[in-house]
């Protein structure tokens, strides 16, 4: 039975194969989005852009349509979702617990194919993205 699991947030994303409760984990891949640390201000260049009303003559600031840290977020989770399809059509997954924060772990569950959305069999709303692997496996092993 090949066991997985995917610790994520919008900034990073590590996935470990686990032998067993008491095994220690494999790190098999870490993907990391650079603007998943951004600030949101680091993503445009100058001032918000400003349009002139004709009837009045009034300047109006433009706001952005999209929130550029959650396009980038949402970009990641679905690279990692395509990830994870890959490696479960490639047969690597059977099983796959899912710890991620609250809004990260729903993207996730967007972006996800069906087959690999059946293989989940845990999900822990949880950013632990910055724990090292044995402090990891005790914590997720407590959670499920």
């Amino acid at each position: 039975m090949r066991s997985w699991v995917i610790v994520a947030s919008a900034a990073r994303a590590r996935v470990f194969a686990s032998a067993g409760r008491h095994e220690p984990w494999t790190e098999l891949w870490d993907m990391v989005n650079s603007e998943g640390r951004m600030a949101a201000q680091d993503f445009v260049s100058d001032k918000p852009g400003r349009t002139v009303d004709g009837a009045r003559g009034q300047h109006h600031t433009l706001d952005p349509s999209a929130d550029p840290k959650e396009r980038a977020a949402q970009q990641f989770a679905r690279e990692v979702a395509a990830r994870l399809d890959k490696d479960h059509q490639e047969k690597k997954i059977d099983r796959l617990t899912v710890v991620a924060p609250p809004h990260f772990l729903g993207l996730l569950r967007e972006y996800m194919s069906e087959a690999v959305a059946r293989a989940v069999v845990d999900e822990v709303a949880k950013d632990l993205t910055r724990e090292d692997t044995a402090e990891l496996q005790e914590h997720v092993a407590s959670l499920v």
